[in-house]
């Protein structure tokens, strides 16, 4: 965020005390407040965020609260779940990981128990990033099961 400084003019010349004002912000700023990552461009919610779409400023604002972004690499390949304005913070709550399957989609099914594994085929009936538990259908018998999202693009299903 920005904030402009009401400067007092007298005569046509600053006053000097607000020179020596201006000029030691940027020095206390860049001393101790960090980096946020802003948007170069307006990021809608649902898109990729890429390394050429954010750029890291140096932190002006003692006020900030936290929870935003910090560097690029934290947002870099996230996907935002709101908009994201050119010149504002980017808050970590509005991002989230990618998704690992989509609904409607052709997964492999998996369930293991002891040394037995047994797989088949199955349509996830929601989108679902890694880690997530996630309701699939079986496209052989028609069956709805539960199960968690592997980083492979499988699903382990649970017992029940």
């Amino acid at each position: 965020m920005m904030f402009r400084r009401r400067m007092r003019i007298v005569n046509g010349k600053l006053l000097p005390s607000v020179v020596a004002l201006l000029l030691a912000m940027p020095a206390a700023a860049a001393a101790g407040m960090g980096t946020a990552v802003v948007p170069k461009q307006i990021i809608y919610p649902g898109e990729e965020i890429s390394v050429a779409a954010v750029e890291e400023v140096d932190v002006t604002n003692p006020n900030l609260a936290g929870g935003y972004a910090r560097t690029v690499e934290e947002v870099s390949g996230m996907v935002s779940t709101r908009t994201l304005l050119p010149g504002r913070t980017i808050a970590l709550s509005g991002l989230r990981e990618p998704y690992a399957v989509r609904r409607g989609s052709s997964v492999r099914l998996t369930f293991s128990i002891g040394n037995m594994t047994i797989s088949a085929g199955g349509t996830p009936l929601q989108d679902a990033s890694v880690g997530d538990l996630i309701r699939v259908r079986n496209t052989d018998s028609g069956v709805t099961v539960n199960g968690t999202v592997m980083a492979d693009g499988t699903v382990q299903v649970m017992a029940r």
